[in-house]
């Protein structure tokens, strides 16, 4: 784990900055997941439409059915009108609705903070430890004043 995130930090995709809060490269993420789920689509889809060919009752009929089945199902729609018939056909399109929500579901936050400027509440809490590390900066200066004065004091007795 550790090495993966020594790799990850050399590759530039996020950085830590001096509080230790990791801020992520928004557009890679974005490409990533955009990426991941047209891989998605695209092979769980080929694997459908080879596990539905000839099967009696089946609807996907081409790879655009099997396609579209995919994109559906990565969406939660689902209309009904191609669906599987094999085992193989409902585990792709069962995996593809955990992990189509889960990418697309990423994306549509990631877009969505992005338009809305939702508050970023890692800068907030930057802000606060820099207010607070400040705070303790001035108090042991007054700690460090009043401790000098008192003994200046206990001398004088």
């Amino acid at each position: 784990m550790i090495v993966l995130q020594k790799v990850l930090l050399k590759s530039k995709l996020y950085s830590v900055d001096e509080f230790g809060v990791v801020n992520y490269k928004t557009r890679f993420v974005a490409l990533f997941s955009i990426t991941m789920i047209v891989a998605l689509i695209s092979i769980l889809g080929t694997i459908t439409y080879f596990a539905e060919q000839g099967v009696n009752g089946a609807t996907i009929n081409n790879w655009s059915d099997a396609f579209w089945l995919m994109v559906m199902s990565s969406t939660t729609i689902g209309f009904g009108d191609h669906y599987p018939v094999t085992l193989i056909g409902r585990l792709m399109v069962t995996l593809m609705f955990i992990l189509g929500v889960g990418i697309l579901g990423g994306l549509g936050a990631l877009i969505t903070s992005k338009i809305f400027g939702f508050s970023d509440t890692n800068v907030k809490n930057r802000e606060l430890r820099k207010q607070n590390d400040d705070i303790y900066l001035k108090l042991l200066e007054i700690e460090k004043h009043f401790n000098n004065m008192s003994e200046k004091k206990g001398s004088e007795d």
